[in-house]
Protein backbone atom coordinates (compact mmCIF):
# COMPACT_ATOMS: atom_id res chain seq x y z
CA UNK A 1 0.00 0.00 0.00
CA UNK A 2 1.53 3.14 -1.40
CA UNK A 3 1.23 5.50 2.42
CA UNK A 4 0.45 9.01 0.18
CA UNK A 5 -1.87 8.26 -2.61
CA UNK A 6 -4.13 6.28 0.31
CA UNK A 7 -3.65 9.69 2.87
CA UNK A 8 -4.79 11.97 0.00
CA UNK A 9 -7.37 9.78 -1.52
CA UNK A 10 -9.13 9.67 1.67
CA UNK A 11 -8.35 13.88 2.77
CA UNK A 12 -9.82 14.27 -0.94
CA UNK A 13 -13.21 11.93 0.01
CA UNK A 14 -13.38 14.23 2.76
CA UNK A 15 -13.43 17.13 1.40
CA UNK A 16 -15.64 16.14 -1.14
CA UNK A 17 -17.89 15.69 1.97
CA UNK A 18 -17.80 18.48 4.04
CA UNK A 19 -15.94 21.09 1.65
CA UNK A 20 -12.78 22.31 1.62
CA UNK A 21 -13.34 25.49 3.16
CA UNK A 22 -14.21 23.30 6.39
CA UNK A 23 -13.88 24.63 9.41
CA UNK A 24 -13.00 22.44 12.81
CA UNK A 25 -15.22 24.65 15.19
CA UNK A 26 -18.06 24.42 12.82
CA UNK A 27 -17.72 20.26 12.48
CA UNK A 28 -20.47 19.30 14.86
CA UNK A 29 -23.27 21.52 13.35
CA UNK A 30 -21.93 20.37 9.54
CA UNK A 31 -22.01 16.81 10.76
CA UNK A 32 -25.40 17.48 12.10
CA UNK A 33 -26.67 18.68 8.16
CA UNK A 34 -25.38 15.15 6.77
CA UNK A 35 -27.73 12.61 5.89
CA UNK A 36 -27.49 8.92 7.37
CA UNK A 37 -25.11 7.72 4.36
CA UNK A 38 -23.07 10.88 4.31
CA UNK A 39 -22.01 10.31 8.70
CA UNK A 40 -21.24 6.79 8.03
CA UNK A 41 -19.10 7.80 5.08
CA UNK A 42 -17.48 10.16 7.02
CA UNK A 43 -16.63 7.76 9.55
CA UNK A 44 -15.36 5.24 7.11
CA UNK A 45 -12.59 8.12 5.51
CA UNK A 46 -11.89 9.30 9.01
CA UNK A 47 -10.96 5.46 9.94
CA UNK A 48 -9.03 5.14 6.85
CA UNK A 49 -7.13 8.20 7.46
CA UNK A 50 -5.73 7.49 10.79
CA UNK A 51 -5.34 3.58 9.62
CA UNK A 52 -2.73 5.30 6.72
CA UNK A 53 -1.07 7.12 9.10
CA UNK A 54 -0.60 4.81 11.87
CA UNK A 55 1.84 3.19 10.45
CA UNK A 56 4.28 6.02 10.15
CA UNK A 57 3.81 7.22 13.65
CA UNK A 58 4.67 3.17 15.22
CA UNK A 59 7.83 2.76 12.81
CA UNK A 60 8.81 6.13 13.58
CA UNK A 61 8.27 5.41 17.63
CA UNK A 62 9.87 1.80 17.09
CA UNK A 63 12.93 3.72 15.93
CA UNK A 64 13.05 6.47 18.60
CA UNK A 65 12.90 3.44 20.90
CA UNK A 66 16.26 1.60 19.60
CA UNK A 67 17.96 4.97 19.88
CA UNK A 68 16.89 6.04 23.15
CA UNK A 69 18.26 2.30 24.57
CA UNK A 70 19.81 2.36 27.91
CA UNK A 71 23.04 1.55 26.80
CA UNK A 72 23.10 5.10 25.27
CA UNK A 73 22.51 6.89 28.48
CA UNK A 74 21.92 10.56 28.27
CA UNK A 75 22.93 10.80 24.72
CA UNK A 76 19.99 8.39 23.61
CA UNK A 77 17.38 10.11 21.35
CA UNK A 78 14.47 10.91 24.36
CA UNK A 79 17.41 11.59 26.77
CA UNK A 80 18.56 14.20 24.71
CA UNK A 81 15.08 15.55 24.70
CA UNK A 82 14.38 15.45 28.10
CA UNK A 83 12.65 12.16 28.43
CA UNK A 84 13.49 9.35 30.76
CA UNK A 85 11.77 6.98 28.36
CA UNK A 86 10.88 6.96 24.49
CA UNK A 87 7.40 6.11 26.17
CA UNK A 88 7.33 9.43 27.30
CA UNK A 89 8.47 11.27 24.51
CA UNK A 90 6.25 9.78 22.08
CA UNK A 91 3.41 10.53 24.40
CA UNK A 92 4.52 14.01 24.89
CA UNK A 93 4.46 14.16 21.66
CA UNK A 94 0.96 12.62 20.35
CA UNK A 95 -0.81 13.80 23.72
CA UNK A 96 -2.05 10.83 24.28
CA UNK A 97 -2.17 7.84 27.34
CA UNK A 98 0.81 6.50 28.81
CA UNK A 99 -0.34 3.33 27.45
CA UNK A 100 -1.32 3.73 24.06
CA UNK A 101 2.75 5.73 23.82
CA UNK A 102 3.35 2.05 25.25
CA UNK A 103 1.62 0.17 23.12
CA UNK A 104 3.40 2.72 20.06
CA UNK A 105 6.65 1.17 21.30
CA UNK A 106 6.09 -2.51 21.61
CA UNK A 107 4.59 -2.16 18.22
CA UNK A 108 7.35 -0.01 16.66
CA UNK A 109 10.21 -2.47 18.03
CA UNK A 110 8.22 -5.60 16.55
CA UNK A 111 7.97 -3.68 13.28
CA UNK A 112 12.12 -2.75 13.31
CA UNK A 113 12.74 -6.28 14.99
CA UNK A 114 13.51 -7.71 11.48
CA UNK A 115 15.65 -5.56 9.93
CA UNK A 116 19.55 -4.82 10.20
CA UNK A 117 21.10 -2.35 12.53
CA UNK A 118 22.11 -0.37 9.41
CA UNK A 119 18.84 0.49 8.29
CA UNK A 120 17.87 1.96 11.90
CA UNK A 121 20.59 3.25 12.97
CA UNK A 122 22.87 5.96 11.26
CA UNK A 123 25.68 5.56 13.42
CA UNK A 124 26.19 1.91 12.24
CA UNK A 125 25.15 2.34 8.14
CA UNK A 126 29.32 2.50 7.60
CA UNK A 127 29.92 -0.61 9.74
CA UNK A 128 31.60 -3.43 8.05
CA UNK A 129 29.19 -6.27 8.01
CA UNK A 130 31.54 -9.21 9.27
CA UNK A 131 31.42 -12.96 9.33
CA UNK A 132 29.10 -13.59 11.99
CA UNK A 133 25.82 -15.38 11.35
CA UNK A 134 22.73 -13.41 9.56
CA UNK A 135 19.61 -12.45 12.16
CA UNK A 136 16.85 -14.84 12.29
CA UNK A 137 13.53 -13.15 11.42
CA UNK A 138 11.11 -13.27 13.96
CA UNK A 139 7.95 -15.10 13.91
CA UNK A 140 5.76 -11.78 14.05
CA UNK A 141 7.28 -10.28 10.90
CA UNK A 142 4.14 -11.47 9.44
CA UNK A 143 2.29 -9.29 11.67
CA UNK A 144 4.42 -5.74 11.18
CA UNK A 145 4.06 -6.49 7.12
CA UNK A 146 -0.09 -7.14 7.82
CA UNK A 147 -0.08 -4.32 9.47
CA UNK A 148 2.01 -1.67 6.91
CA UNK A 149 0.20 -3.39 4.57
CA UNK A 150 -3.39 -2.25 5.86
CA UNK A 151 -4.69 -5.68 6.69
CA UNK A 152 -4.81 -5.46 10.40
CA UNK A 153 -5.21 -2.28 12.80
CA UNK A 154 -2.71 -1.39 15.16
CA UNK A 155 -5.06 -2.73 18.36
CA UNK A 156 -5.12 -5.97 16.41
CA UNK A 157 -1.46 -6.47 15.74
CA UNK A 158 -1.34 -5.78 19.36
CA UNK A 159 -3.84 -8.22 20.70
CA UNK A 160 -1.97 -10.97 18.86
CA UNK A 161 1.43 -10.43 19.33
CA UNK A 162 0.86 -10.40 23.29
CA UNK A 163 -1.99 -12.90 23.45
CA UNK A 164 0.60 -15.31 21.46
CA UNK A 165 3.44 -14.24 23.35
CA UNK A 166 7.30 -15.27 23.33
CA UNK A 167 7.47 -19.01 21.82
CA UNK A 168 9.16 -21.30 24.39
CA UNK A 169 12.66 -21.65 24.44
CA UNK A 170 14.37 -25.21 23.02
CA UNK A 171 16.81 -27.42 25.00
CA UNK A 172 18.33 -30.58 24.01
CA UNK A 173 19.76 -33.42 26.06
CA UNK A 174 22.49 -34.12 23.42
CA UNK A 175 26.12 -34.23 24.68
CA UNK A 176 28.11 -32.95 21.49
CA UNK A 177 28.19 -29.21 21.29
CA UNK A 178 27.02 -28.80 17.21
CA UNK A 179 24.68 -31.50 17.58
CA UNK A 180 23.09 -29.90 20.56
CA UNK A 181 23.20 -26.49 18.76
CA UNK A 182 21.91 -28.07 15.45
CA UNK A 183 19.14 -29.64 17.28
CA UNK A 184 17.88 -26.49 19.23
CA UNK A 185 18.34 -24.45 15.90
CA UNK A 186 15.58 -27.00 14.19
CA UNK A 187 13.52 -26.89 17.00
CA UNK A 188 13.75 -23.66 16.65
CA UNK A 189 12.66 -23.08 13.57
CA UNK A 190 9.44 -25.33 14.14
CA UNK A 191 8.37 -23.57 16.60
CA UNK A 192 8.81 -20.10 14.91
CA UNK A 193 6.71 -21.54 12.05
CA UNK A 194 3.99 -22.69 14.57
CA UNK A 195 3.57 -19.39 15.97
CA UNK A 196 3.86 -17.53 12.71
CA UNK A 197 1.47 -20.13 11.07
CA UNK A 198 -1.20 -19.31 14.47
CA UNK A 199 -0.27 -15.23 13.55
CA UNK A 200 -1.37 -16.12 10.14
CA UNK A 201 -4.64 -17.27 11.08
CA UNK A 202 -5.20 -14.74 13.03
CA UNK A 203 -5.00 -11.88 10.50
CA UNK A 204 -6.89 -13.67 8.47
CA UNK A 205 -9.99 -13.56 11.04
CA UNK A 206 -9.01 -10.30 11.93
CA UNK A 207 -11.93 -8.52 10.27
CA UNK A 208 -14.26 -10.93 11.23
CA UNK A 209 -13.35 -10.37 15.15
CA UNK A 210 -13.48 -8.15 18.32
CA UNK A 211 -9.93 -7.23 19.58
CA UNK A 212 -10.45 -8.71 22.59
CA UNK A 213 -12.08 -12.08 20.55
CA UNK A 214 -8.56 -11.60 18.96
CA UNK A 215 -6.74 -11.47 22.21
CA UNK A 216 -8.57 -14.33 23.23
CA UNK A 217 -7.69 -16.76 20.64
CA UNK A 218 -4.21 -15.74 20.40
CA UNK A 219 -4.24 -17.40 23.68
CA UNK A 220 -5.85 -20.38 22.98
CA UNK A 221 -3.43 -20.55 20.25
CA UNK A 222 -0.40 -20.43 22.56
CA UNK A 223 -1.50 -22.61 24.77
CA UNK A 224 -2.47 -25.56 22.11
CA UNK A 225 0.97 -24.88 20.64
CA UNK A 226 3.06 -24.91 24.31
CA UNK A 227 1.08 -27.24 26.57
CA UNK A 228 4.17 -26.91 29.32
CA UNK A 229 3.59 -23.60 29.70
CA UNK A 230 -0.43 -23.52 29.82
CA UNK A 231 0.24 -25.26 32.82
CA UNK A 232 2.71 -23.31 34.44
CA UNK A 233 0.32 -19.94 33.38
CA UNK A 234 -2.72 -21.48 34.93
CA UNK A 235 -0.63 -21.91 38.07
CA UNK A 236 0.83 -18.18 37.71
CA UNK A 237 -2.97 -17.07 37.47
CA UNK A 238 -3.83 -19.25 40.04
CA UNK A 239 -0.61 -17.76 42.32
CA UNK A 240 -2.15 -14.15 41.57
CA UNK A 241 -5.56 -14.50 42.66
CA UNK A 242 -6.17 -11.86 44.66
CA UNK A 243 -9.14 -10.03 46.66
CA UNK A 244 -8.97 -5.84 47.71
CA UNK A 245 -11.44 -3.53 49.05
CA UNK A 246 -10.97 0.04 49.96
CA UNK A 247 -12.69 3.14 51.00
CA UNK A 248 -12.43 6.12 48.83
CA UNK A 249 -12.31 9.84 49.51
CA UNK A 250 -16.04 9.97 49.30
CA UNK A 251 -17.17 6.82 51.61
CA UNK A 252 -17.95 4.65 48.74
CA UNK A 253 -16.08 1.48 48.98
CA UNK A 254 -14.70 -0.44 46.29
CA UNK A 255 -13.55 -4.09 45.70
CA UNK A 256 -11.11 -4.89 43.02
CA UNK A 257 -11.06 -8.74 42.25
CA UNK A 258 -8.13 -11.09 40.18
CA UNK A 259 -9.73 -14.61 39.66
CA UNK A 260 -7.88 -17.60 38.97
CA UNK A 261 -9.12 -19.26 35.63
CA UNK A 262 -12.06 -21.76 37.41
CA UNK A 263 -13.18 -18.74 40.06
CA UNK A 264 -12.80 -16.78 36.96
CA UNK A 265 -15.34 -19.02 35.15
CA UNK A 266 -17.32 -20.07 38.15
CA UNK A 267 -18.14 -15.78 38.26
CA UNK A 268 -18.84 -16.03 34.73
CA UNK A 269 -21.11 -18.59 34.87
CA UNK A 270 -22.97 -17.30 37.90
CA UNK A 271 -23.95 -13.77 36.44
CA UNK A 272 -24.49 -15.71 32.45
CA UNK A 273 -26.99 -17.65 34.21
CA UNK A 274 -28.79 -15.29 36.16
CA UNK A 275 -28.80 -11.97 33.34
CA UNK A 276 -29.23 -14.12 30.38
CA UNK A 277 -32.82 -12.84 29.72
CA UNK A 278 -31.25 -9.70 29.81
CA UNK A 279 -28.26 -10.34 27.46
CA UNK A 280 -30.49 -12.29 24.90
CA UNK A 281 -30.34 -15.54 25.92
CA UNK A 282 -32.78 -18.35 24.53
CA UNK A 283 -36.48 -18.29 24.46
CA UNK A 284 -38.05 -19.39 27.58
CA UNK A 285 -41.15 -22.31 26.54
CA UNK A 286 -42.36 -22.56 29.87
CA UNK A 287 -44.12 -20.58 31.08
CA UNK A 288 -43.45 -20.32 35.00
CA UNK A 289 -39.71 -19.25 33.11
CA UNK A 290 -40.27 -16.88 30.81
CA UNK A 291 -42.63 -14.81 33.28
CA UNK A 292 -39.37 -15.40 35.09
CA UNK A 293 -37.53 -13.96 32.19
CA UNK A 294 -39.95 -11.50 31.55
CA UNK A 295 -40.08 -9.69 35.19
CA UNK A 296 -35.90 -9.30 35.05
CA UNK A 297 -36.38 -7.96 31.42
CA UNK A 298 -38.57 -5.59 33.05
CA UNK A 299 -36.53 -4.80 36.50
CA UNK A 300 -35.28 -1.28 36.42
CA UNK A 301 -32.18 -2.02 37.84
CA UNK A 302 -29.00 -2.02 35.40
CA UNK A 303 -27.60 -5.12 34.55
CA UNK A 304 -24.26 -3.83 36.89
CA UNK A 305 -26.53 -3.07 39.99
CA UNK A 306 -27.96 -6.78 39.00
CA UNK A 307 -25.01 -8.83 39.20
CA UNK A 308 -24.08 -7.00 42.80
CA UNK A 309 -27.31 -7.67 44.13
CA UNK A 310 -26.27 -11.39 43.05
CA UNK A 311 -23.01 -11.42 43.97
CA UNK A 312 -24.76 -10.28 47.43
CA UNK A 313 -26.97 -12.58 47.88
CA UNK A 314 -24.30 -15.60 46.92
CA UNK A 315 -22.32 -14.46 49.72
CA UNK A 316 -24.66 -14.43 52.14
CA UNK A 317 -26.36 -17.70 50.88
CA UNK A 318 -22.43 -19.04 51.49
CA UNK A 319 -21.95 -17.80 54.59
CA UNK A 320 -25.06 -19.29 56.24
CA UNK A 321 -24.12 -22.52 54.79
CA UNK A 322 -22.15 -24.00 57.09
CA UNK A 323 -20.64 -21.00 59.15
CA UNK A 324 -17.90 -23.23 61.59
CA UNK A 325 -16.61 -25.18 58.55
CA UNK A 326 -16.05 -22.02 56.63
CA UNK A 327 -15.29 -19.21 59.03
CA UNK A 328 -14.18 -21.08 62.28
CA UNK A 329 -15.74 -19.68 65.56
CA UNK A 330 -17.51 -16.77 64.07
CA UNK A 331 -19.80 -16.63 61.35
CA UNK A 332 -19.71 -13.12 59.47
CA UNK A 333 -22.37 -10.76 59.84
CA UNK A 334 -22.69 -6.90 59.95
CA UNK A 335 -22.71 -5.53 63.10
CA UNK A 336 -25.04 -2.71 62.94
CA UNK A 337 -24.33 0.48 66.02
CA UNK A 338 -27.50 2.52 66.60
CA UNK A 339 -28.52 4.85 69.07
CA UNK A 340 -31.49 4.07 71.35
CA UNK A 341 -32.74 7.77 70.13
CA UNK A 342 -32.36 6.47 66.60
CA UNK A 343 -34.10 3.15 66.75
CA UNK A 344 -36.98 4.75 68.59
CA UNK A 345 -37.46 7.95 66.65
CA UNK A 346 -40.15 9.68 64.97
CA UNK A 347 -40.61 8.09 61.22
CA UNK A 348 -41.44 10.34 57.99
CA UNK A 349 -44.92 10.45 56.77
CA UNK A 350 -43.85 7.70 54.23
CA UNK A 351 -42.88 5.09 57.71
CA UNK A 352 -39.23 5.62 57.01
CA UNK A 353 -36.48 6.15 59.94
CA UNK A 354 -34.48 9.31 60.12
CA UNK A 355 -31.61 8.87 61.42
CA UNK A 356 -27.83 6.74 60.41
CA UNK A 357 -26.29 4.00 61.95
CA UNK A 358 -22.96 2.50 61.60
CA UNK A 359 -21.48 -0.50 61.26
CA UNK A 360 -19.10 -1.87 64.26
CA UNK A 361 -15.89 -2.70 62.16
CA UNK A 362 -15.76 -0.77 59.38
CA UNK A 363 -17.76 2.10 60.78
CA UNK A 364 -19.67 2.62 57.97
CA UNK A 365 -22.73 5.14 58.19
CA UNK A 366 -25.92 3.02 57.05
CA UNK A 367 -29.20 4.68 56.73
CA UNK A 368 -32.41 4.48 58.87
CA UNK A 369 -33.76 2.17 56.27
CA UNK A 370 -31.12 -0.06 56.68
CA UNK A 371 -31.26 -0.38 60.59
CA UNK A 372 -35.19 -0.96 59.57
CA UNK A 373 -34.20 -4.21 57.15
CA UNK A 374 -31.76 -5.49 60.11
CA UNK A 375 -33.86 -5.63 62.61
CA UNK A 376 -36.29 -7.87 61.17
CA UNK A 377 -34.11 -10.52 61.04
CA UNK A 378 -31.54 -9.54 63.53
CA UNK A 379 -31.56 -9.28 67.61
CA UNK A 380 -29.65 -6.25 69.25
CA UNK A 381 -27.39 -5.94 72.62
CA UNK A 382 -27.89 -3.11 74.62
CA UNK A 383 -25.07 -1.08 75.85
CA UNK A 384 -25.48 2.07 77.90
CA UNK A 385 -23.23 4.85 78.09
CA UNK A 386 -23.07 8.34 80.46
CA UNK A 387 -22.60 11.74 79.06
CA UNK A 388 -19.09 12.04 78.61
CA UNK A 389 -19.59 8.20 76.58
CA UNK A 390 -17.54 6.18 79.23
CA UNK A 391 -19.93 2.70 79.17
CA UNK A 392 -20.50 0.81 82.66
CA UNK A 393 -18.62 -0.87 85.08
CA UNK A 394 -18.13 -4.62 85.58
CA UNK A 395 -15.38 -4.76 88.33
CA UNK A 396 -12.88 -7.50 88.84
CA UNK A 397 -15.09 -10.76 88.29
CA UNK A 398 -12.93 -12.12 85.84
CA UNK A 399 -9.58 -11.99 83.83
CA UNK A 400 -10.42 -11.50 80.58
CA UNK A 401 -12.92 -9.07 79.14
CA UNK A 402 -16.42 -11.08 78.44
CA UNK A 403 -17.54 -10.93 74.95
CA UNK A 404 -20.60 -7.93 75.89
CA UNK A 405 -17.53 -5.91 77.75
CA UNK A 406 -15.40 -6.12 74.66
CA UNK A 407 -18.25 -4.86 72.21
CA UNK A 408 -18.61 -2.22 74.24
CA UNK A 409 -15.01 -1.17 74.13
CA UNK A 410 -15.44 -1.62 70.45
CA UNK A 411 -18.25 0.73 70.43
CA UNK A 412 -16.48 3.28 72.58
CA UNK A 413 -13.09 2.89 71.20
CA UNK A 414 -14.16 2.05 67.73
CA UNK A 415 -10.50 0.07 67.00
CA UNK A 416 -7.41 0.14 68.13
CA UNK A 417 -6.60 3.92 69.73
CA UNK A 418 -2.54 4.05 69.14
CA UNK A 419 -2.07 6.87 67.01
CA UNK A 420 -2.95 6.84 63.13
CA UNK A 421 -3.38 3.12 64.05
CA UNK A 422 -6.54 1.62 61.55
CA UNK A 423 -6.81 -1.38 62.63
CA UNK A 424 -10.74 -1.88 63.03
CA UNK A 425 -11.96 -3.00 66.74
CA UNK A 426 -12.50 -6.77 65.61
CA UNK A 427 -8.62 -7.06 65.22
CA UNK A 428 -7.68 -5.49 68.53
CA UNK A 429 -6.97 -6.99 72.17
CA UNK A 430 -8.26 -5.39 75.29
CA UNK A 431 -4.98 -3.76 77.19
CA UNK A 432 -5.44 -3.79 81.45
CA UNK A 433 -4.26 -0.28 82.21
CA UNK A 434 -3.16 -1.63 85.66
CA UNK A 435 -2.03 -4.77 84.93
CA UNK A 436 -4.13 -7.56 86.33
CA UNK A 437 -1.60 -10.12 87.91
CA UNK A 438 0.94 -7.44 89.24
CA UNK A 439 -0.77 -4.49 90.21
CA UNK A 440 -4.49 -6.24 90.83
CA UNK A 441 -5.94 -4.86 88.08
CA UNK A 442 -9.56 -4.72 87.75
CA UNK A 443 -11.50 -6.62 84.44
CA UNK A 444 -13.39 -2.86 84.10
CA UNK A 445 -14.28 -1.23 81.26
CA UNK A 446 -13.17 1.79 82.45
CA UNK A 447 -9.49 0.64 82.90
CA UNK A 448 -9.52 -1.50 79.81
CA UNK A 449 -9.07 0.03 75.86
CA UNK A 450 -8.49 -1.91 72.95
CA UNK A 451 -4.48 -2.07 70.78
CA UNK A 452 -3.92 -4.16 68.29
CA UNK A 453 -1.60 -7.10 68.41
CA UNK A 454 1.39 -5.09 67.69
CA UNK A 455 1.03 -2.30 69.54
CA UNK A 456 -0.33 -3.95 72.43
CA UNK A 457 2.94 -5.91 72.46
CA UNK A 458 5.05 -2.73 71.58
CA UNK A 459 3.20 -1.30 74.72
CA UNK A 460 4.01 -4.04 76.80
CA UNK A 461 8.19 -5.26 75.72
CA UNK A 462 9.38 -1.35 75.25
CA UNK A 463 8.31 0.16 78.46
CA UNK A 464 5.11 2.18 77.35
CA UNK A 465 2.38 2.99 79.98
CA UNK A 466 -1.16 4.14 79.35
CA UNK A 467 -2.63 5.51 82.62
CA UNK A 468 -6.25 7.14 83.16
CA UNK A 469 -7.63 9.41 86.33
CA UNK A 470 -11.53 8.45 87.09
CA UNK A 471 -12.91 8.80 83.75
CA UNK A 472 -11.27 11.51 82.07
CA UNK A 473 -8.58 10.97 79.20
CA UNK A 474 -6.33 7.60 78.47
CA UNK A 475 -3.03 8.63 78.49
CA UNK A 476 0.18 7.25 76.73
CA UNK A 477 3.54 7.53 78.80
CA UNK A 478 6.53 7.44 76.57
CA UNK A 479 9.42 5.28 78.17
CA UNK A 480 12.28 6.74 79.43
CA UNK A 481 14.77 6.55 76.75
CA UNK A 482 11.67 8.04 74.51
CA UNK A 483 10.97 10.83 76.96
CA UNK A 484 8.39 13.41 75.96
CA UNK A 485 5.02 14.05 77.69
CA UNK A 486 2.03 11.96 77.76
CA UNK A 487 0.32 11.53 74.60
CA UNK A 488 -3.65 11.77 74.78
CA UNK A 489 -5.24 8.46 73.27
CA UNK A 490 -8.60 9.14 71.12
CA UNK A 491 -11.56 7.19 70.66
CA UNK A 492 -12.19 6.46 66.71
CA UNK A 493 -15.60 5.25 67.07
CA UNK A 494 -18.66 7.39 65.18
CA UNK A 495 -19.93 7.81 68.37
CA UNK A 496 -18.28 10.54 69.47
CA UNK A 497 -19.84 12.38 66.00
CA UNK A 498 -23.43 10.71 67.14
CA UNK A 499 -22.94 12.75 70.34
CA UNK A 500 -21.09 15.96 69.52
CA UNK A 501 -22.88 16.27 65.33
CA UNK A 502 -26.69 15.60 66.70
CA UNK A 503 -29.40 16.69 63.81
CA UNK A 504 -30.46 20.15 63.48
CA UNK A 505 -33.82 19.06 65.06
CA UNK A 506 -32.98 17.04 67.66
CA UNK A 507 -30.06 20.19 68.72
CA UNK A 508 -33.31 22.11 68.66
CA UNK A 509 -35.28 19.90 70.71
CA UNK A 510 -31.86 19.34 72.76
CA UNK A 511 -31.38 23.06 73.76
CA UNK A 512 -35.29 23.39 74.44
CA UNK A 513 -35.11 21.21 77.56
CA UNK A 514 -35.01 22.78 81.08
CA UNK A 515 -34.21 19.65 82.45
CA UNK A 516 -30.59 18.92 82.34
CA UNK A 517 -30.97 15.20 83.49
CA UNK A 518 -33.54 14.29 80.80
CA UNK A 519 -30.52 15.38 78.29
CA UNK A 520 -28.30 13.19 79.60
CA UNK A 521 -30.56 10.38 79.35
CA UNK A 522 -30.68 10.97 75.50
CA UNK A 523 -26.95 10.67 75.43
CA UNK A 524 -26.38 7.60 77.86
CA UNK A 525 -28.76 6.44 75.15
Amino acid sequence: MKIFPELLGQIERLSDILGVDADAADLPAAMARLDDEAVVEVIAAASALVKAADPMLIAAAGVAAQRSARDRGHSGLAQVRGHRSPESLIQHLTGSTRADAAKHVRLGESLIAAIEPAQTDPDTADAPVGDSAPAVVPWHHVLGDALLGGRITPSQHDAILRGLGEPPTPDSNATDESERAAEIAAQSATIRAAWQAAAEQLIDEAGDRTVEDLRRDARICRDLLDEAGAARRFEQRYEARSFRMWTDENGIRHAHIVFDDLGGEWATTVVSSALRPRRGGPRFVDPDEAAAAKQLADDPRTNDQLTYDLIMATLRAGALADAKTVFGARQPGIRLVVTRETAAGERDALGRLPGVGFTEDGRQPLPGSVIDAMHCDTGHIEATFDERGNPLDLGREQRLYSPKQRLTLALRDGGCVWGDCTMPASYCEVHHCIHWGADHGRTDIDLGLLLCQFHHLHLHNEGWRITREGKGQFLLHPPPDVGGPPIVLRSKSPLQFFRLLAPPERAAKDNASDNPSDRAAESAA
